[in-house]
């Protein structure tokens, strides 16, 4: 249990984060907000709900009493081993007005095209009292999952994964449609259709179909045991396949150094060639990724070759075998693993009348509501207004962003009139050392490096028209945590004050 003082009154609350774990002695308090340390998920002190994603629960909140200069606090040993509260308590004092209310829209259909955002958003229909039709329909066979454990613990089966058990789905009467690929919509006439042949008549549309990875364009991209990581499947067939052998990665982003430490750690034998390749020929990278997450990788062993591009793939017997690069130099290559950038998943939309980006993203508004009416969009598939930006569009591919996503548009198909307000977090742990950023630091001008490079712990600042925008550590907790809160109240960090 987590005792917090906030002024003169105490409040009693669950002591750790529902998302991963985290103590939340170690976070950020502000006002009645508590943001933990570890992933920047925000909850109430007064009622234990979620304020801010990723974790999709609450926390247990339990009774305090004062008597005679001492603090009580009363729980049941039931709720005690708790380890975390699906039902939104500000919510239930209203809930029998608000079932009423919605009574006229229980013939309504809600159909959303399913991602992470499409589960927040039935989630918090539910909650906020909706009875109507709920369906979430997907190409995958899985429920909504944690992706980013696809890079991280590459072992795990997708079942220990999944965000929402299909029973929490069932028991809420949201249905899940799986490998129910959408292939066009007709918005004139509201319906979607499917892969199948089949079609769905919608009222509200909630389009969360997220992205996919880029693919090689180079000859030998169809040979065997050349991978994108779209999938459990695909991250547990890395494994099998890389392990003890040699593996090339091309692109050497998170998501890359990610793979590099997963397919390392379980691997028996001590000749695992893991390399990765920048793409590019002006390929260049941050100080702080070089001294931080690429020295450490080097250090166990991963080769890196920057500023260069692959050419080709060579293989034998219809397997990869070999990675030619412009610079001359052919690498051994038993798996090749693919992850070049993401791409909007929004292929489906062509020819329609619904506004994209000159890359495919769906142009949304605050609300996250598309030109068309009754058409909301959320997730990696969007570009949408960042307050961070001065409303400037971004694409943002974090699972917090996308849940704050989804829970907006429910809102807003609600007729809300809710704004999305949120700051982006992403967060990874790299060869046991934690690596966090916050905020939105595209088009940043300058930066503000405090703590040691070398010594690889460090926060640094991203500065943008003379203020901060976004904020990035290694192994500095709960200092992004705190940039985070500080941003999300709207106050600016000026680059004299992050100096």
């Amino acid at each position: 249990v987590l005792l917090v003082r906030n002024r003169k009154e105490f409040r009693a609350l669950g002591s750790k984060c529902p998302h991963y774990g985290a103590p939340l002695s170690k976070g950020v308090l502000r006002g009645e907000r508590l943001r933990c340390p570890w992933h920047g998920a925000c909850f109430n002190i007064r009622t234990g709900d979620i304020e801010e994603y990723p974790t999709l629960d609450c926390i247990s909140c339990f009774k305090v009493t004062v008597e005679d200069g001492k603090v009580f606090i009363t729980a049941t040993k039931k709720v005690l081993l708790l380890s975390a509260v699906t039902e939104h308590r500000q919510h239930l004092g209203l809930r029998d007005f608000r079932i009423l209310h919605f009574r006229r829209l229980r013939g309504l259909r809600l159909t959303s095209l399913v991602g992470v955002a499409a589960l927040v958003c039935a989630e918090t229909l539910r909650q906020e009292g909706f009875t109507g039709r709920i369906i979430m329909a997907t190409k995958e066979k899985h429920v909504p999952y944690d992706k980013p454990k696809l890079t991280k613990e590459m072992n795990l089966k997708a079942e220990e994964i999944y965000l929402r058990k299909p029973e929490f789905l069932q028991a809420r009467g949201i249905e899940f449609w799986p490998e129910k690929e959408a292939v066009s919509v007709d918005f004139q006439r509201q319906r979607v259709r499917f892969m199948d042949g089949s079609s769905q008549k919608y009222h509200q549309l909630l389009i969360a179909t997220g992205s996919h990875s880029g693919f090689l364009k180079v000859p030998g991209a169809d040979l065997q045991n050349v991978y994108t990581l779209q999938t459990p499947e695909d991250s547990s067939k890395v494994l099998e396949l890389a392990t003890g052998k040699n593996l090339v990665i091309v692109g050497a982003s998170f998501v890359g150094t990610r793979l590099d430490q997963a397919s390392r750690l379980p691997a028996p034998a001590r000749d695992t060639n893991g390399t990765s390749l920048q793409p590019g020929a002006a390929a260049e990278l941050p100080g702080w990724v070089l001294a931080g997450p690429f020295q450490m990788l080097k250090n166990k062993g991963v080769k890196f070759h920057m500023k260069t591009e692959l050419c080709e793939l060579k293989g034998k017997d219809g397997k990869v075998a070999e990675a030619v690069l412009a610079n001359g130099e052919n690498l051994p290559a038993d798996v090749v693993l693919v992850g070049i950038g993401s791409i909007p998943s929004s292929a489906f939309l062509k020819g329609t009348s619904i506004a994209r980006d000159d890359k495919g993203a769906i142009l949304v508004d605050l609300h996250m509501q598309t030109n068309i009416p009754n058409v909301f969009a959320a997730g990696d598939v969007v570009t949408f207004p960042v307050a961070l930006l001065d409303g400037d569009r971004s694409s943002i591919h974090h699972q917090q962003v996308a849940e704050a996503h989804g829970h907006c548009a429910a809102l807003n198909m609600l007729k809300r009139g809710k704004e999305l307000h949120t700051v982006p977090y992403f967060w990874t742990t790299l060869l046991g050392k934690s690596i966090r950023y916050a905020g939105c630091g595209k088009g940043y001008t300058d930066t503000v490096v405090k703590g040691s490079l070398e010594q690889q712990k460090f926060l640094i600042f991203y500065i943008r028209d003379g203020h901060v925008t976004a904020a990035a550590s290694l192994n500095c907790d709960p200092m992004v945590s705190l940039i985070a809160e500080v941003l999300y109240l709207g106050k600016q960090i000026s680059k004299e004050e992050a100096e």
